[in-house]
């Protein structure tokens, strides 16, 4: 390698020896061809590439002054989380811990709270549970409210909800607990909505019950009565045994993770098997404390009034292993076991506290309900002052009807319950549209391949919100693939005009439950509009008649089957006719060995057990008459069109197209569906 020199002049001149003499800079010429290589060579190198010259544009002139635009602050974006999961708040939270849980930014925070009327400078500041639930609403985030546990804990009565099979005896053991007869005055003797009372023990010890339907289209009520229970006593009739409603019972108090006392019931029948009973429930993984576990089984008979104080026992047992205490100070937390509309009192829900004490005067909200407590009832129906846990009350003042399963939230003002309200309201109507939105994704893309189906829109009316549900849950289980049951009204109390013309407008059934006969002006209103209109009070009526008007009006699937099959006796052969009548045929000498023929039908002709032809029928006499239908045993004449090879012994069947409905299927344990 040569050597490079470099020296610090203003010229450069050439030396007497004709050498480059070089003042400001001097490079020799091979070391400038070295250093041309070397930048080459640079250029290679992955990311060490020059940047490409571009031209350079002159610039115009500007003889205006730039316009001067407003400036505008970038908008933060919220990052929410999915609207799936659910996020805990509670009282006292700050505004951090708010933006962690739902993803939010502070300053988004705080914007929601000032156009609720709240000032949050800091993001240390704390705010109560109803802001942070009206913020997280507005942020599209699902919450759970958390309560403390602070206050004085005192033990309070344990709730225990009857479940079991349908007429296992779960009814006839509350009224020898509460000497009443409630099973008399059921329709059918079946217990159609939840029934919440408090029953007075002769140890002097209170107990909450709940009595839960045992019909399979209850299964909703019965969940949500495990949800609120601490104790569930399973009612097995000994004559009977385990049966579909037993082990649906049995799923809710374990998903519930509630313990289970087995009341093994009708012991005085001559029928009763007790031991094949527990048998049965050890089988299905209840561990009974005969076969060593923890729960309690007692022989009853709810008739005869044997073993009730060993149930008592029992359950006062298990309440003491549970040590049951709540909250008896501050607001109070409660949820509605149901409700219904009066006529002279308007919407009135059944609520059992969970813990706080609930005063009469207070403002609630009440799922997406609001109102003023106007007065508090006892399950004997006298007016009370307050309620305090595991006290089921009858609350009046809602502004609307509730939802069973709905919490009671106490508030302190009428503007904050008017605000949760309307929140939850616009929260349940966008979560309401986004499943519409999804369901209708999903049918579009099965919609190719599922065949046809019509609508079935139905109007519901009971005369509770639970029963409501219930029977709006049982008539949408009867979907099918050609049948969709679209209930697009649900609503408590009688049939009114509006249900009448809502029935005329979209072409729905009105389908009314355990409710008055409606007045002679609405019935004449439904005959004119030709709307039909069913009303029952047990549930086994109304889903056999809705599932018999279901089956007539889908539009059945088509299929091909064989009517009718035929034997070839002889060949007849037509030649020189006119070619006004048509060019020579063949006619099949038949007889009928099964089924009937059809002139209508596809004709399929088979030889050795292989199709030759099918086609359609041209001709089919009987005695050189034409016939429409030939039944089986008779001879006939038989052309199929465009076919002239018949053989003597070769067999023809007649197809024809029939229109298959589904069917409708009704078990022993209540439970019904639609075969298609």
């Amino acid at each position: 390698m040569e050597r490079l020199e470099i020296w610090h002049s203003s010229t450069a001149v050439i030396g007497p020896n004709m050498q480059l003499v070089a003042c400001p800079l001097a490079i020799s010429l091979s070391s400038g061809v070295y250093m041309l290589a070397w930048s080459r060579k640079k250029e290679d190198v992955v990311g060490l590439k020059a940047p490409k010259k571009e031209k350079r544009v002159k610039k115009e002139n500007r003889t205006q002054p730039p316009v001067e635009a407003p400036y505008v602050a970038p908008k933060l974006k919220i990052a929410t989380k999915s609207p799936d999961k659910t996020v805990e708040i509670f009282d006292g939270m700050t505004l951090l811990d708010l933006s962690k849980r739902t993803g939010a930014y502070i300053s988004t925070l705080q914007g929601i709270l000032a156009d609720l009327g709240e000032k949050v400078e800091s993001e240390f500041d704390s705010i109560n549970i109803d802001l942070a639930e009206l913020v997280a609403m507005e942020l599209g985030v699902n919450t759970r409210r958390m309560h403390t546990g602070e206050g004085t804990n005192e033990p309070r009565p344990a709730v225990v909800t009857v479940m079991g099979h349908v007429d296992h005896g779960k009814t006839s053991l509350l009224d020898a607990l509460r000497q009443t007869s409630v099973a008399a005055k059921e329709a059918g003797g079946i217990t159609q909505h939840i029934g919440a009372f408090v029953v007075e023990m002769p140890s002097g010890a209170s107990i909450t019950f709940l009595d839960t339907p045992g019909h399979a289209a209850f299964s909703a009520m019965r969940a949500r009565g495990a949800a609120v229970t601490d104790i569930v006593v399973l009612v097995v009739a000994a004559d009977d045994g385990v049966m579909p409603q037993t082990l649906e019972a049995m799923s809710h108090a374990k998903a519930a993770n509630v313990p289970v006392v087995v009341a093994i019931n009708k012991c005085d029948k001559s029928g009763a098997d007790p031991e094949r009973v527990r048998i049965q429930l050890g089988s299905e993984g209840l561990l009974l404390e005969d076969m060593g576990g923890d729960v309690q089984v007692v022989e009853i008979s709810a008739v005869a009034k044997s073993g009730l104080d060993k149930l008592e026992e029992a359950l006062l047992l298990q309440a003491e292993m549970m040590d049951l205490k709540a909250r008896i100070d501050g607001p109070a937390q409660a949820f509605v076991v149901e409700a219904r509309l009066d006529r002279g009192r308007g919407p009135l829900a059944t609520a059992i506290v969970k813990s706080g004490t609930l005063v009469s005067g207070q403002h609630i909200v009440v799922g997406a309900e609001w109102g003023r407590i106007r007065s508090l009832r006892d399950t004997a129906g006298k007016i009370t002052e307050s309620a305090k846990p595991a006290m089921p009350v009858e609350i009046e003042g809602l502004r609307g009807l509730p939802m069973a399963g709905d919490d009671v939230v106490v508030v302190d003002s009428e503007e904050r319950a008017r605000m949760l309200s309307q929140g939850r309201k616009k929260k349940q109507e966008k979560d309401r549209l986004r499943k519409i939105d999804e369901g209708m994704a999903d049918e579009l893309e099965i919609k190719e391949e599922a065949p046809e189906r019509v609508e079935m829109p139905i109007i519901v009316k009971g005369d509770v919100q639970g029963s409501v549900q219930a029977v709006t849950d049982a008539l949408r289980s009867l979907n099918s693939a050609q049948v969709f049951v679209n209930v697009v009204h649900v609503g408590v109390g009688p049939i009114s005009q509006h249900d009448i013309d809502l029935a005329q407008a979209c072409g729905a059934y009105i389908v009314g439950f355990n409710i008055r006969t409606p007045p002679i002006a609405i019935t004449q209103a439904a005959a004119r509009a030709n709307i039909k209109v069913l009303l029952h009070k047990v549930i086994y009526h109304l889903l056999e008649e809705m599932g018999r008007a279901i089956v007539d009006k889908a539009p059945g699937t088509a299929e091909t089957q064989v009517s009718g099959e035929a034997e070839v006796l002889n060949i007849f052969e037509l030649k020189g006719r006119s070619k006004s009548k048509g060019p020579d045929i063949k006619i099949a000498g038949c007889r009928i060995t099964d089924g009937h023929f059809s002139k209508s039908g596809t004709m399929r002709l088979l030889r050795s057990g292989d199709v030759v032809f099918e086609g359609p029928c041209s001709s089919l006499k009987r005695e050189r008459q034409d016939a429409e239908t030939i039944e089986k045993g008779n001879d006939c004449g038989l052309v199929i069109q465009d076919c002239d090879d018949f053989q003597v012994g070769d067999v023809i069947q007649c197809l024809e197209q029939v229109i298959r409905k589904p069917k409708f299927i009704s078990t022993q344990s209540g439970s019904v569906r639609i075969e298609c």
